[in-house]
C-alpha cells in the first residue's frame, strides 16, 4: 500500500526517508532516522517497532544488512513486513516478505533503497531508482527524494490510488535553532494530490529555512543593529527579532550577521524612516 526511498546524501550529512501511500498520514507511521545513525522505512503490514529497533541496531554499529536480518528474524510476521534501511556510511538494504500484496518488491543502490508493496508493477520502483541517480547529488537531499517520490507516483505508484505522503530529513545541528537534528518533517496526512502538495510545502520550508550564502550575510554592527531596531519599532514591533519572528524569518540570521534580503525587505517597509524619527 505504499511506495518509499531510504537515502543517504552524498556528501555523508544527511539520512531521510519520502514515502506515499493510498493510506491516511503515511508520515506517522512509515518514516524514522537519526542524524550520525541512519533512516528507515517500515511498511506493508507494518511493524512500527521497526523504526526504533532498526536505529538502535545501525547506533551500536550494525550495517544496513545486519539490522534488517536481525529486525526480520526476531518478527513472526515477518512474511507481511517490508523495510528499507540506509546506515551511516550509505549501505542500504531493502526486505520484502513473500506475503506482501503485488506488486511488490525493492532496489538497492548506492547510498539508497527503494520499495513498495501493492504498485502497479516493478516500473514504479524502477523510475524512483533513476530518478535519484539521475538527481544532482549536490542538491539537498529532501530535493533527491522527492524527486524519486514523483517518479514512483508518475510512473503508476500505489495501485489503490493517492491519499498521503511524507518526507523525513536529519542532518545534525541542522533542526529548529540548531537544537535538534531534524532538518525538514513535512506531512501531506489526505490529499487528491499528495505528492504535488508535499513539493508545494518543501518550497516554503526552503523559503523559511534558507541556506544564506556568506556574501549575503551583513555584519551585525552596531549602526546597522541601531537602524534595523528603529526601522522595527516604526513598524509597531518592540525591536528586529520581534519583526522577523512576526515574518518568520528567524532563519535569516545568525551570530554576528542577518541576511541582506531581510536588511532590504525592512528598508523597503520603512522608506520615510529616519535615524531622528
Amino acid at each position: 500500500m505504499t511506495f518509499s526511498i531510504v537515502a543517504r546524501s552524498a556528501d555523508g550529512e544527511s539520512w531521510g526517508v519520502a514515502v506515499a501511500s493510498k493510506f491516511l498520514a503515511v508520515g506517522s507511521a512509515v518514516p524514522a532516522a537519526v542524524a550520525g545513525v541512519g533512516a528507515v522505512a517500515t511498511q506493508a503490514w507494518a511493524n512500527v517497532a521497526y523504526k526504533g529497533l532498526a536505529l538502535a541496531h545501525l547506533d551500536e554499529g550494525a550495517t544496513a544488512s545486519i539490522a534488517l536480518q536481525r529486525l526480520v528474524d526476531e518478527d513472526e510476521g515477518r512474511d507481511h513486513r517490508q523495510v528499507g534501511i540506509v546506515d551511516l556510511d550509505g549501505g542500504a538494504a531493502t526486505y520484502t516478505g513473500p506475503s506482501c500484496l503485488d506488486w511488490a518488491g525493492g532496489l538497492t543502490g548506492d547510498g539508497f533503497a527503494v520499495q513498495g508493496n501493492i504498485l502497479t508493477g516493478p516500473e514504479v520502483v524502477e523510475a524512483m531508482r533513476d530518478a535519484f541517480e539521475a538527481s544532482d547529488a549536490d542538491a539537498p537531499l529532501a530535493r533527491r527524494l522527492l524527486a524519486a517520490l514523483a517518479a514512483g507516483d508518475d510512473a503508476g505508484g500505489d495501485s489503490r490510488g493517492r491519499q498521503s505522503a511524507a518526507v523525513l530529513v536529519v542532518k545534525d545541528g541542522a533542526g529548529y535553532g540548531g537544537f535538534d537534528d531534524v532538518a525538514v518533517d513535512l506531512r501531506i496526512d489526505d490529499h487528491e494530490d499528495p505528492v504535488t502538495e508535499l513539493e508545494r510545502l518543501l518550497g516554503l520550508h526552503e523559503a523559511l529555512s534558507p541556506d544564506i550564502a556568506e556574501a549575503d550575510q551583513v555584519e551585525d554592527t552596531p549602526e546597522l543593529m541601531a537602524e534595523l531596531d528603529g526601522r522595527a519599532r516604526s513598524l509597531g514591533h518592540l525591536h528586529l527579532a520581534a519583526w522577523m519572528g512576526t515574518h518568520n524569518l528567524e532563519a535569516y540570521g545568525g551570530d554576528g550577521w542577518t541576511a541582506r534580503q531581510v536588511v532590504d525587505q525592512l528598508r523597503e517597509e520603512t522608506p520615510d524612516w529616519s535615524p531622528s524619527a
